[in-house]
């Protein structure tokens, strides 16, 4: 069973006045950024195109020099071997040794990574499953691998080291639905661990689903946002296949009285609807097919961190990417 060092009650991450620049850019990519990271939680980063993501992973990886201020990661300095020992990456852009086969590749990050001789193969087999990659894939050469089978392999290379910091760059980016779920359960079971990962997404609605804190960066400053989760009020969009031209008035207003929704607005066959929670969404759309209704689709209208890039604009062009 692979294990992970404990995690400790230091931060995992301190970052204290980080201002990045670039000269051919009029405006710092990064400006007097400053948080820190509590062991053992998901923190997602979000931000328009732009924003200075890419370079505040680059400078918490050691990949890029700051300017001015200061990084600990895991109580050292951010590229220095100790601390990549304890440091695992899942890139956005999977660019591997296609040469190799997924097996060997592996194997080779587990050296790298300092594991022991001893367990390597054992190790590598069980990171393996754990991504669920199939064992005629683990034989065949990168080259030949589909996009999905790629992730599975980059996941595969970031954790066969047993980290206890996992940086993220867009890891369901071009993955099908079972990628995502896949995400999903090793994101949960690396809370379990006590592992921290920090987790990059355009995706706003996979961050919600996974992250305890969420970091917004705007044109290079940094917004700590509170993350709603499933206990905060959202709408939701109902539609269902209606029988004549009126909308089901009665049904509607039982099911919503039922788990205290209000109904925004509603047509023959829609209504918007806010509720309470998921719990009460679920509880709408129980009490909805009870009802006799042929529901054929409820989903929130947006998601919650949508609201933030509503008011970045077009200004997010400004810094780097």
């Amino acid at each position: 069973m692979l294990r992970y060092t404990d995690s400790v009650a230091a931060p995992a991450i301190v970052v204290s006045g980080l201002t990045k620049r670039y000269k051919d850019k009029p405006v710092p990519a990064l400006r007097d950024v400053s948080f820190e990271v509590e062991p053992g939680i998901v923190l997602g980063l979000v931000g328009p195109n732009g924003a200075g993501k890419t370079t505040l992973l680059g400078c918490l990886l050691g990949l890029l020099f700051p300017d001015e201020g200061r990084i600990r990661i895991l109580g050292g300095a951010p590229g220095t071997p100790d601390v990549n020992r304890l440091v695992g990456y899942v890139p956005e852009r999977l660019s591997f040794d296609r040469w190799m086969t997924g097996q060997a590749f592996v194997t080779y990050h587990h050296a790298l990574a300092g594991g022991s001789r001893a367990t390597r193969r054992s190790d590598v087999a069980e990171t393996f499953d754990r991504v669920e990659l199939e064992p005629s894939a683990r034989r065949r050469r990168v080259a030949t691998y589909s996009r999905g089978m790629l992730q599975r392999l980059a996941l595969s290379q970031a954790l066969v080291g047993k980290p206890r910091l996992l940086f993220l760059d867009e890891p369901t980016s071009g993955v099908d639905p079972n990628g995502v779920l896949l995400v999903r359960r090793l994101l949960a079971d690396l809370k379990t661990d006590g592992v921290t990962v920090l987790f990059n997404s355009h995706q706003l609605d996979q961050v919600e689903r996974v992250s305890d804190r969420v970091l917004f960066l705007r044109e290079g400053r940094l917004e700590d946002v509170p993350v709603s989760g499933a206990d905060s009020p959202r709408t939701f969009a109902l539609r269902w296949l209606a029988d004549g031209e009126a909308p089901l008035t009665h049904q509607l207003a039982e099911a919503a009285a039922s788990c205290g929704a209000e109904i925004l607005e509603r047509t023959a066959a829609t209504a918007r609807v806010r509720v309470a929670s998921d719990n009460a969404a679920a509880q709408l759309v129980s009490a909805l097919v009870a009802g006799g209704v042929r529901l054929v689709e409820a989903a929130p209208v947006e998601a919650r961190l949508e609201s933030l890039f509503h008011v970045s604009g077009a200004s997010s062009g400004e810094g780097a990417a």
